[in-house]
């Protein structure tokens, strides 16, 4: 089971994400370290354990504004051997090939996109992950995206933006149609997350692994769990 931990980036500082109202974020406060500083943010979650990701939502960027790229540069040069999984909510298809070729993991959101055929291009030429996006009641973005595995690459993050940072648990029967129709790829869980109970629930529907931040930031989730998750 992999446990992926999540930073929200939000004018230079990381932020506490909840239920995607975005303009209400705030810096975070963490019981693992001091301030909201990215480096040192990250820095902590890494010391939990031996993560072998991370995921990045720059929610400037996904808003139009100005990204952090050069934050997200400074993440990677300190943790050289962690997979960085980038959303800026991109879908230049040449943008999006240079940070293949520099080595980037793009996401690519549903949200951010209109028609199925803009989106399944943007995957092409990422080679990312793609985020299958969802609010509390149905899917974000192009329906045919959401109903064809066909058009998935091999990793897909199931994204239920109402279950962010609202410690509501995970959404079950959504990753469980998904999981079931998936074909094999590894589909990841991101919404949620209470503690190590929803991680070993989620690993025995077949889940990959999950994406995590509350549960990480307040303890629930000690070393010790972490560890024997990412060994299993």
């Amino acid at each position: 089971m992999d446990v992926i931990p999540v930073i929200d980036l939000m004018g230079g500082e990381v932020v506490h994400a909840r239920k995607g109202e975005r303009a209400a974020y705030a810096p975070i406060q963490s019981r693992i370290a001091t301030g909201s500083g990215p480096l040192a943010i990250v820095g902590a979650l890494m010391g939990l354990a031996p993560f072998r990701r991370l995921y990045v939502a720059d929610i400037d960027a996904i808003r139009g504004g100005r990204g952090h790229d050069g934050t997200i540069q400074a993440i990677q040069a300190a943790h050289p051997d962690v997979e960085i999984w980038v959303d800026r909510g991109e879908t230049d298809v040449e943008s999006l090939t240079d940070r293949r070729a520099d080595g980037e993991t793009s996401v690519i959101g549903t949200e951010s996109f209109e028609d199925s055929r803009t989106l399944s291009h943007a995957l092409r030429a990422s080679g990312g992950v793609l985020s299958l996006d969802h609010d509390a009641a149905e899917p974000i973005g192009p329906q045919e995206i959401h109903r064809d595995p066909s058009l998935w690459p091999r990793r897909v993050i199931v994204m239920t933006l109402a279950r962010v940072g609202a410690g509501e648990g995970p959404d079950v029967a959504r990753l469980a149609e998904i999981v079931a129709k998936a074909g094999g790829r590894e589909v990841y869980a991101a919404g949620g997350v209470r503690g190590p109970a929803d991680l070993a629930m989620l690993a025995a529907m077949g889940v990959a692994g999950a994406l995590v931040a509350s549960a990480l930031h307040d303890g629930r989730i000690s070393p010790k769990e972490l560890q024997a998750l990412l060994e299993a």
